[in-house]
């Protein structure tokens, strides 16, 4: 039914439970299934305010946007019409909370460290990054939070199974548990999804966002 390029349908819409709660980051091709379906609206923060849209006044006010705030928003195009992809949804009959726990894994870990290894203070790529165990793993070493860090290749085998002061090296950061999801942390750093501040408190947020 939509029509668009990849990488348009592709970008991350947050997604709230009925009571306004957000509970996982989806595709934008997810949130429009889910908007044709009438299962969830287009939340918009506009002005200070909340305005609810469901899938047909959204594309009603599209015209508009396209003509006074088309850099504000990413465009579908459709055989009948050209529409905004939405920043927020909320489901209509959903009241489930995600659970209270941050996933500890590899794309976490790289996203808390901002993809930089914790030695050289360089970035990377995902696919030059490694994970390294501050503490290693012969050592007793746990897979934490607290013993888990980036690390690029040449800096990993330098330090071998090695603690950091047993190498002679030092981390640019102590490693620590992240509050809120780290992917979505890095996503709130850009103005582009600015508007899901207005959901996220970050002194309570904890749980793990799934996109």
């Amino acid at each position: 039914m939509l029509a668009g390029s990849i990488s348009v349908l592709d970008e991350k819409v947050l997604v709230l439970n009925r009571f306004y709660a957000a509970i996982r980051v989806i595709s934008a091709r997810r949130a429009f299934i889910m908007l044709c379906k009438q299962a969830a609206e287009v939340i918009a923060v506009e002005n200070g305010h909340y305005n609810n849209y469901d899938f047909a006044s959204w594309a009603e006010v599209a015209e508009l946007q396209h003509q006074v705030e088309r850099e504000k928003h990413s465009w579908v195009q459709t055989p009948r019409m050209v529409i905004a992809v939405p920043k927020i949804i909320r489901l209509l009959g959903y009241d489930r909370l995600p659970r209270q726990e941050v996933k500890l894994n590899r794309r976490n870990i790289y996203a808390r460290d901002n993809n930089r290894c914790q030695y050289c203070g360089k970035r990377f790529s995902t696919r030059e990054l490694t994970l390294d165990h501050v503490s290693p793993r012969v050592q007793g070493g746990a897979n934490t939070w607290l013993n888990l860090v980036c690390a690029c290749v040449p800096c990993n085998a330098r330090k071998g199974g090695r603690t950091p002061t047993q190498a002679n090296m030092k981390l640019i950061r102590k490693p620590l548990k992240p509050k809120r999801h780290p992917v979505l942390a890095v996503r709130l750093g850009s103005g582009k999804y600015e508007s899901w501040k207005a959901f996220i408190d970050e002194a309570y947020w904890t749980v793990e966002l799934r996109d």
